[in-house]
């Protein structure tokens, strides 16, 4: 028998279900008792004798079991009588009027400033309620008299990470503008690559008008005002061209735009914010293996959270970059969910990587993303606490890994260093994803299944796959991934190498400005084969089929290393760059950075110099690092000796450079095509240098010095103009093949 309630009634009980999950010791529901599971409706049979008995027959529906799709955009659906929502902002009106979430933490703000000097950190919450309101007044702020802005229009998001930058988002979407953040860099300091992406947007997006924190404004004055020349020159002029908002008055509001309170700004006539083709986002991709590309993302297009079993009693804890990729499609998928999220900020977390760890046990989070990096730096500087507290992990169901390739001792080892804080190993969630996909494709992880995952050369896999349908199934998966031929677009057999190939609901529209490079990346067909398109993502993959079919993304087209064995042109294979600098790394680990190795091929500057032609290594030294010149030689020579034996490679050339050196994405993937520019052209901290002419002979020469400022200016090519020809500014597209390569994830 199912009770029926009104829709107030019917929310209280799903917030007393919560609370039992939260209590075990509850008889009311056995089967919420410690079973971690978020239901969506409970059959209770023989309810009047269970106050006497304290036995009950219940029969759960669980939010995942519930949800469904529908059309092209992903259902979220926790009650019939709920109706899902087309855009994310829709979601929290809804959220904010019920009593179960209205006074609820949507998202927690976790301040570390002063923890690295003895200081005390602080929480700020936002609930839904609050969060519903402040996004109401700045979308009807955005849109007043002084603002001069209309729906459609391009914003510029320059605000500080928190949880004013979340409003903002939100409140962007709401007044129906289309919102493109990028990290605000220090105008004071020496043009950069953060600069030059600054450039790049102002360029490409031609924003209505900027919006940042009052005190980064004062500073775009009077570094404005003072730069005639060089990159600052240039960005200086376009950045006094746009009309800049102040974010702290935006959310204070003010009379000169009508009415308060939430739903104002609807009052005239229905909700006024993005529909579902509108674009409400252009987020750019990492840059990892070319320029950084201006993806829009339609408000439609949203990964679900149905993946992770995402649902309201989540706790979500993310240190990532709130400005693209994965940190900021998990601020969509809170407020789709209904769940929280506690954020930190990505310098809070270098300086004290123990910081991540302390919030999951601290908030008893249940999900977390974080680039696989993370692992091995908490690892050397967050094994123990600086205030001695324990940890508790038991709470984490998702441990969501990304940033490709994940190596399996790594995550090995730190699930074995923190199993003693409950940490599971069936909780590591290896994940891939794009922004050409709004973040999100696939993860191996599944609910309730504890088994280890499998590994391939020495990786973990980003994908569990269905067994290929039979002739009598029609339905065709939501998600599809193909490995095909990159040449033919043939797809390969299981266990054959072959470019990624992806089809989602969660595809992005395109390209800014660049209809011929859509076309190319977003439309890719199966030779043969009727139905929707592809995303070629430049990722190399292989299908290992076993007890179950597992995709293994191997690393990026672009980053391929060619070697000719036979000597013949008959002995051709290419060598994955991640495999030569992991080996690289493990043969000094005291002495080199990690992560901070990048190896490349360097064949195509050969006529130039014939003793450049080969396989390269730039490896960074240790912040402090001592030595002279024969303990550096020695030192790359067991670099060269390492890569040899365990990857059958042999390197040309071997560069030690200092700390910071080797150049990075905002998100910490390494830049390996610029890498290679700035090695030709000089410009690198060189320390210490070995040139290998062959297998026997060999040579070093003295340091070479340079400086990377013009580098990041120059590293790319005709991307900021796009198809029109108008450019504001001469950059390169940094790569060796015409089709676009994509980048993944972070």
């Amino acid at each position: 028998k199912m009770l029926c309630f009104g829709m107030n009634q019917q929310w209280d009980m799903l917030s007393d279900i919560h609370r039992y999950r939260e209590k075990p010791t509850s008889s009311f529901c056995p089967l919420a008792r410690g079973a971690n599971l978020h239901f969506a409706f409970i059959h209770v049979t023989n309810r009047n004798t269970a106050h006497r008995t304290g036995h009950v027959s219940c029969t759960a529906l669980s939010f995942h079991r519930c949800s469904k799709q529908r059309g092209h955009v992903c259902t979220e659906n926790y009650d019939p009588c709920y109706p899902d929502q087309p855009v994310v902002d829709r979601y929290l009106p809804i959220w904010a009027k019920l009593p179960a979430f209205s006074a609820k933490p949507a998202f927690i703000w976790a301040n570390d400033d002063d923890a690295g000097s003895g200081g005390a950190t602080s929480r700020t919450a936002l609930t839904y309620s609050q969060l519903n309101f402040a996004v109401e007044r700045m979308a009807r702020n955005l849109l007043g008299v002084g603002s001069q802005l209309r729906r459609g229009d391009t914003v510029l998001v320059l605000a500080s990470p928190g949880l004013r930058l979340v409003k903002l988002l939100f409140a962007c979407q709401r007044a129906g503008l289309t919102a493109v953040p990028v990290i605000p860099p220090d105008l004071a300091k020496q043009f950069g690559p953060a600069h030059t992406h600054l450039l790049r947007a102002v360029s490409q997006t031609k924003p209505s008008a900027a919006v940042a924190d009052g005190h980064y404004i004062q500073s775009v004055t009077a570094a404005t005002a003072s730069s005639v020349a060089g990159g600052h020159g240039r960005l200086s002029a376009m950045l006094r061209s746009l009309r800049w908002l102040a974010v702290d008055e935006l959310e204070r509001g003010g009379k000169r735009s009508g009415g308060d309170g939430p739903g104002a700004l609807a009052a005239a006539g229905g909700y006024a914010g993005c529909g579902p083709d509108d674009v409400y986002l252009i987020q750019y991709t990492s840059g990892a293996t070319g320029v950084p590309k201006p993806v829009t993302v339609t408000a439609g297009s949203r990964p679900t959270t149905t993946a992770y079993d995402l649902g309201p009693g989540s706790v979500v804890v993310s240190w990532l970059p709130q400005y693209h990729d994965c940190g900021l499609m998990f601020l969509l998928l809170t407020v789709v969910a209904g769940a929280t999220c506690v954020l930190a900020s990505p310098d809070a977390f270098v300086r004290r990587p123990r910081l991540w760890l302390d919030l999951v046990s601290e908030f008893g989070a249940t999900c977390t993303p974080v680039p696989s990096f993370a692992l091995p730096l908490v690892l050397k500087r967050g094994r123990r606490s600086e205030h001695g507290r324990p940890l508790e992990l038991g709470s984490l169901r998702n441990l969501i890994l990304v940033n490709e390739p994940i190596y399996k001792s790594s995550v090995d080892e730190f699930v074995e260093t923190f199993a003693r804080d409950g940490l599971r190993a069936a909780s590591v969630s290896p994940s891939y994803g794009l922004a050409e996909n709004c973040t999100f494709v696939s993860t191996a992880w599944r609910s309730g299944c504890g088994s280890d995952l499998p590994s391939y050369k020495k990786l973990l896999p980003s994908a569990r796959l269905s067994r290929p349908p039979s002739s009598l199934e029609s339905q065709e998966p939501e998600i599809e991934i193909a490995v095909v031929d990159e040449d033919t677009g043939e797809p390969v057999p299981d266990g054959v190498e072959g470019e990624v190939w992806v089809s989602s609901p969660s595809n992005a529209s395109g390209y800014l400005g660049h209809p011929s490079a859509t076309r190319d990346a977003f439309c890719a067909r199966v030779p043969g084969r009727a139905g929707a398109c592809f995303v070629r993502t430049g990722d190399r993959g292989v299908v290992v089929t076993g007890v179950e079919r597992y995709l293994y993304v191997v690393g990026r087209s672009a980053d391929v290393i060619p070697l000719n064995d036979g000597g013949d042109g008959q002995g051709r294979r290419r060598v994955h760059a991640h495999y030569v600098e992991t080996a690289a790394y493990g043969s000094a680990p005291g002495r080199l950075r990690g992560g901070c190795v990048a190896a490349f091929f360097t064949a195509a500057e050969a006529a130039l110099s014939p003793l450049h032609a080969g396989v390269a290594v730039v490896a960074e030294l240790q912040k402090g690092s001592r030595g002279d010149g024969d303990d550096h030689k020695g030192l790359c020579e067991g670099i060269r000796a390492a890569v040899w034996r365990e990857e059958g490679v042999r390197i040309s050339r071997v560069v030690l450079v200092e700390a910071g050196a080797v150049p990075k994405t905002t998100s910490g993937k390494l830049r390996r095509g610029v890498a290679r520019q700035m090695l030709l052209a000089g410009k690198l901290g060189v320390v210490f240098e070995a040139r290998y002419d062959d297998v026997d002979a060999n040579g070093t020469v003295p340091v070479v010095g340079g400086d990377e400022e013009d580098m990041a200016v120059k590293s790319a090519a005709s991307w900021v103009a796009g198809e029109s020809g108008e450019s504001d500014v001469a950059t390169a597209f940094g790569s060796a093949s015409r089709r676009i390569r994509l980048q993944s994830f972070l």
